[in-house]
């Protein structure tokens, strides 16, 4: 009879484990579908978020958590042109994606923005405390990818925010 019991246990454990990594990993992510302003930078004379001419589009997002999105597409604007126009980061972390979203490499990806990739600002708090970061190759490769900001990390931990971030939205307070 124990050793039903403890089989039955087994089963059970892999029956959530799998579960639980289904919901992980496939569950929540939805394909995004490209529009015109898929893809925008903030452009240096205005600080606002202008929409960049892609191709190639593919992205993956999740309502279960704001930093879930990613993407990748190609453009054929000038690198040295984008450097001047748009603002750049100096810190950008790329956030790993599931597997079977398999353009978008993270590690890879930060690799490369030690070398001559370079990242810029997409969008700044497209969600309170989360910017949109955009990283470009010289040969128009591009990669998009979500980030807690400063004003973010400070927040989220449960603390006041600087007085240099935007006003708390009621909906996150």
């Amino acid at each position: 009879m124990a050793r039903i019991i403890i089989v039955i246990m087994l089963l059970i454990g892999v029956a959530a484990g799998g579960l639980l990594y289904y919901q992980q990993v496939y569950a929540y992510y939805e394909e995004v579908g490209y529009s015109d302003d898929a893809v925008q930078l903030t452009a240096v004379a205005t600080d606002m978020p202008e929409p960049l001419s892609v191709n190639d589009f593919e992205a993956i997002d999740a309502t279960s958590s704001p930093l879930r999105y990613r993407a990748c597409f190609q453009t054929d604007l000038a690198l040295a042109d984008l450097i001047q126009t748009y603002e750049t980061v100096t810190f950008a972390e790329p956030r790993v994606a599931p597997r079977w979203f398999d353009c978008f490499d993270a590690g890879q990806i930060g690799t490369d923005l030690r070398g001559d990739v370079v990242a810029f600002m997409g969008v700044e708090n497209i969600e309170y405390g989360i910017d949109r970061i955009v990283a470009i190759y010289p040969d128009g490769r591009g990669y998009a990818w979500h980030q807690i900001n400063a004003c973010g990390e400070v927040v989220f931990d449960g603390n006041r925010p600087p007085e240099d971030c935007p006003p708390i939205p009621e909906s996150t307070q």
